[in-house]
């Protein structure tokens, strides 16, 4: 695994230690790389949504009623 070295603020480094001492972590490098897996799970959440707006506002209006639209988005997510 790759080693580097980076710097924290202080108020960011007196949070990290705190995490490590409440136990919930065991190193600091543990917790930075948690929050890392986090940040990329959130981006591919991101991005998920950004395309399905995307894809919503390239497909123009309808005239669907909120009921038939909630309903197609609700069988969609079964799929």
């Amino acid at each position: 695994m790759p080693r580097q070295s980076i710097s924290f603020t202080k108020p960011n480094d007196e949070w990290l230690k705190s995490q490590i001492e409440s136990l919930e972590y065991s190193s600091k490098s543990e917790l930075i790389n948690d929050l890392i897996r986090q940040a990329r799970n959130q981006q591919v959440q991101i991005d998920w949504i950004k395309s399905k707006l995307e894809k919503a506002e390239e497909s123009g209006f309808t005239n669907d009623s909120k009921k038939q639209i909630l309903a197609q988005s609700k069988s969609l997510l079964n799929e």
